[in-house]
C-alpha cells in the first residue's frame, strides 16, 4: 500500500485541534505571479490563522486580500506518521484598532529578528486535515 492510500482525511474540529499544539506554520502566497513560501509564528483565532508581519512582500499580500494556503504539520520520522493541516483562504490586513489590540491579546511571538507590528489574518473558507497512520513499513518508500 503507497503512502497515498494509507492517507486518512479527519474532520476540522480535529485539525484545528492539531493546529493549536504547533507554533510555526508556512503561508503559501503568490509573489510576483509565482509560488512563494514563508515561516511565521501564529495563532488560531477560532478557525482563522493570525500572524504579526513587518512591512514588505507578506504586507502586500495582505493589503490585497490575497488568496493564500496556510500549512502546519508534526512528522515523526522514525515511525513514519504524521499529520498535516492546510487552511485555504483570504489574507486581510487588520487595520481597525479595537481588533489590533485584541489580537495582541493572543501572545503571538515571533521568533524571527525586528519588530512585527502589523497583523495579517488568514479568514479561513476550507480546512483539511490529513494523517500518515502509524504502520507496518510496508517497503514502499514512495513521498507522499
Amino acid at each position: 500500500m503507497t503512502v497515498e492510500q494509507r492517507m486518512e482525511r479527519f474532520g476540522e474540529a480535529d485539525a484545528l485541534a492539531l493546529a493549536a499544539t504547533v507554533p510555526v506554520g508556512r503561508i503559501v502566497y503568490s509573489r510576483y505571479a509565482l509560488p512563494a513560501v514563508f515561516i511565521v509564528n501564529f495563532k488560531l483565532d477560532g478557525r482563522d490563522i493570525v500572524f504579526r508581519t513587518r512591512k514588505g512582500a507578506m504586507f502586500g499580500a495582505g493589503v490585497a486580500g490575497s488568496v493564500v494556503a496556510f500549512e502546519v504539520d508534526r512528522i515523526d520520522e522514525q515511525a513514519h506518521d504524521g499529520w498535516m493541516v492546510t487552511f485555504l483562504g483570504r489574507a486581510k490586513l487588520i487595520t481597525d484598532p479595537a481588533e489590533q489590540a485584541r489580537l495582541s491579546g493572543l501572545g503571538i511571538e515571533s521568533w524571527a529578528p525586528g519588530e512585527r507590528n502589523y497583523f495579517i489574518k488568514v479568514v479561513t473558507e476550507r480546512v483539511v486535515g490529513r494523517r500518515i497512520p502509524h504502520g507496518d513499513d510496508d517497503g514502499d518508500d514512495e513521498a507522499g
